[in-house]
């Protein structure tokens, strides 16, 4: 559910001022118009709207996933909207809808988008946390509730899967970034990883790299290394800090640079 905590990470996530199902998408649209590079100007809520008129998107458990598709190219994208009181959205089980995740589909992602949705879905399915929205308190518990869900939906997943689910890019440019120069010959083995902390449980390590994602998720200290050092080493896998994101509540997301540092 990559697009999901790029919103959740992003700021896409919003309480909606208003019940109304035509204008809560409306708000939702313009959110996604509103992302820089995002190719389109306007006309997202037009294609939303038109394609409710054809098939109601509201799949049940207090939930909807409207989205609307593009001849662009470019990233899947979403927004995310949440109402304490619900919505009349028309969804089949008749339920009020407390939490719409409008996706923006560029037709060269159209198979990201099925894999999210089906993600999403069976999340709704078997996810206790995810089918109770009616005693939601506020905007901070919702984020809370969506990020334990992604947490929740990753580790089920095997680390090769977990992997593309986050595309990292490799800038060797951005290493000075971090504030501290690199042998060259380090430069030419060096990986981009993401590393999603909570509360509670094991750190989540995103990256290319099968074998060192799967090292890295064995280090006990990695948490308290980033958060106290910036940098850490564990089997031989070097991790340098380059930048650090806090989100509500008590979530940090670490983007580091990891290499092996072969023996002399």
């Amino acid at each position: 559910m990559k697009s999901l905590l790029t919103a959740l990470q992003q700021g896409r996530l919003i309480e909606l001022p208003d019940t109304d199902k035509a204008k809560s998408l409306e708000y939702l649209a313009t959110l996604i118009e509103a992302i820089p590079d995002i190719g389109v100007d306007g006309g997202i809520i037009e294609s939303v709207l038109s394609r409710e008129q054809a098939h109601n998107t509201g799949i049940g458990k207090g939930w909807a996933c409207p989205h609307a598709r593009s001849g662009h190219l470019g990233e899947l994208v979403c927004s995310v909207g949440w109402s304490q009181k619900g919505i009349d959205y028309g969804a089949p089980d008749a339920a009020p809808v407390h939490l719409l995740v409008m996706y923006f589909v560029p037709d060269i992602q159209k198979n990201a988008y099925l894999k999210e949705i089906s993600a999403l879905a069976k999340a709704i399915q078997t996810q206790e946390v995810l089918q109770n929205l009616t005693g939601m308190a506020d905007l901070t518990e919702v984020r809370h509730r969506l990020l334990d869900a992604v947490n929740l939906a990753l580790e089920a997943m095997t680390p090769e899967v977990r992997a593309r689910m986050i595309k990292l890019e490799e800038k060797h440019a951005n290493i000075a970034d971090a504030g501290t120069a690199l042998p060259a010959d380090l430069l030419r083995t060096a990986s981009a990883v993401s590393i999603l902390c909570l509360p509670s449980g094991k750190p989540i390590v995103l990256g290319q790299d099968r074998e060192l994602v799967e090292i890295l998720e064995t280090h006990e200290a990695l948490k308290d290394d980033l958060a106290q050092h910036g940098h850490s080493e564990h089997q031989g896998i070097h991790l340098l800090l380059r930048t650090t994101s806090t989100y509500q509540p008590d979530r940090v997301l670490y983007e580091c640079l990891a290499f092996r540092q072969e023996k002399k």
